[in-house]
């Protein structure tokens, strides 16, 4: 599996001992070494709704992709003028159709085709890196962003489902919105140090990202943004890593008036034998965006200086011989807006089991129950429950 698209699975394979392939396709070319691989992932998933928040939602069935979108990824490397120098893209797709309609039908007569539907590739990896390991490493591109990174990495339904299945669209959304806020993929320009005896740091100038929905914000300006993370990771019997990072960025609109986001985040995980832990916890100003129903978590996008905060704590446990990975997990993310508009608790326990039936091959089962509440008065409740059955390939 190509080093970069590994980042993206990772964390779901080292932590929670599902398998996959040790290498995707390596092809010699002259000074570079061109590496191909990805994942192949579809899941049957059962989401149940009740109360106001999904009031006329009842049940959905659908098979589609998870988290982790099926993806191929091209990568090359080479040494140069005593520089490591490498890229990556990285193609991304679901197995459902994104609108529902196709090219035939519209929502007013609901007719459907997916022939011609409206699934689309995501490009979500397109960068370069050049450096050393004496002095580190430059990237330039678009890649997952810094903070947050360790959270979904550390999440197991990175191999899996997790909440938000029964919509449209490429991704369910793991533990997004209800433990975390979505790292997202972001263009950048970032600095990562090399490691020193398992300590390491990364910064980095993004992309400014909107912090409003109205669409007619024409007078908007957006900064740029920074992030950055530190860590320190461990081996042998008791092995783990702690991590610790940063988000920023100021907004200025004539809609929303200036202000700025800002967040941190705490963690760590630890491997015993065959158990594992996770713990994570995050705060910040104007981070988060919780819409009342399933969606939450996505950066800046509510418009206002919100109070934000969530975190998550999973536990894993192997079956010796079987290979099996159990696991539980519980997380909350709150937000709640500066006007007061809105004060969202969005909480959700997953369970899973995740089975290696070869080295590539992975069998998943996971049941999620989400609950929605908003506390400001009037507000929204509701819950959905989804029972997710399915497989995920690495090559």
């Amino acid at each position: 599996m190509n080093k970069k698209l590994g980042l993206a699975v990772a964390g779901a394979v080292m932590a929670f001992g599902a398998s996959a392939a040790n290498a995707g396709i390596i092809i010699p070319a002259g000074d570079w070494t061109i590496d191909i691989g990805g994942n192949v992932n579809t899941y049957y998933t059962n989401t149940r709704y009740s109360g106001d928040a999904f009031a006329g939602v009842g049940k959905k069935n659908q098979v589609s992709t998870g988290l982790l979108p099926s993806a191929i990824g091209i990568g090359g490397k080479t040494r140069q003028n005593d520089l490591d120098i490498a890229f990556q893209f990285t193609f991304f797709v679901g197995a459902n159709s994104d609108s529902g309609f196709g090219t035939t039908g519209s929502a007013n007569d609901n007719l459907q085709s997916r022939a011609g539907d409206g699934n689309s590739i995501n490009i979500r990896q397109a960068y370069m890196t050049f450096g050393d390991a004496s002095w580190g490493t430059i990237k330039a591109g678009r890649d997952l962003g810094l903070f947050g990174s360790d959270a979904i990495l550390s999440d197991m339904t990175l191999l899996g489902v997790g909440v938000g299945a029964g919509g449209p669209g490429n991704s369910t959304l793991g533990r997004i919105g209800s433990g975390y806020v979505y790292a997202d993929w972001i263009g950048q320009i970032q600095y990562a140090s090399p490691n020193w005896n398992g300590f390491s740091f990364a910064v980095a100038a993004r992309e400014g990202l909107r912090n409003e929905l109205v669409t007619n914000a024409t007078d908007e300006k957006t900064e740029l943004g920074f992030d950055g993370k530190l860590g320190y990771e461990w081996t042998g019997d008791f092995a783990g890593k702690v991590w610790a990072g940063f988000l920023t960025q100021k907004h200025i609109n004539n809609v929303t008036g200036d202000y700025r986001s800002r967040g941190y985040d705490i963690g760590g995980k630890v491997n015993v034998a065959d158990f594992g832990l996770v713990g994570y916890y995050y705060d910040g100003k104007g981070l988060d965006t919780q819409t009342g129903g399933q969606l939450g978590g996505l950066q800046f996008l509510g418009g206002n200086k919100s109070d934000d905060k969530g975190g998550y704590v999973q536990a894993t446990y192997k079956l010796p011989e079987v290979g099996t990975k159990l696991g539980v997990s519980y997380g909350i993310s709150k937000s709640e807006a500066n006007d007061k508009s809105y004060d969202i608790e969005n909480k959700s326990w997953i369970f899973g089991a995740y089975h290696p039936l070869t080295k590539s091959l992975n069998l998943v089962a996971e049941y999620a129950q989400q609950k929605v509440e908003n506390n400001v008065t009037g507000g929204l409740d509701g819950k959905a429950k989804t029972i997710s059955l399915g497989a995920i390939l690495f090559f």
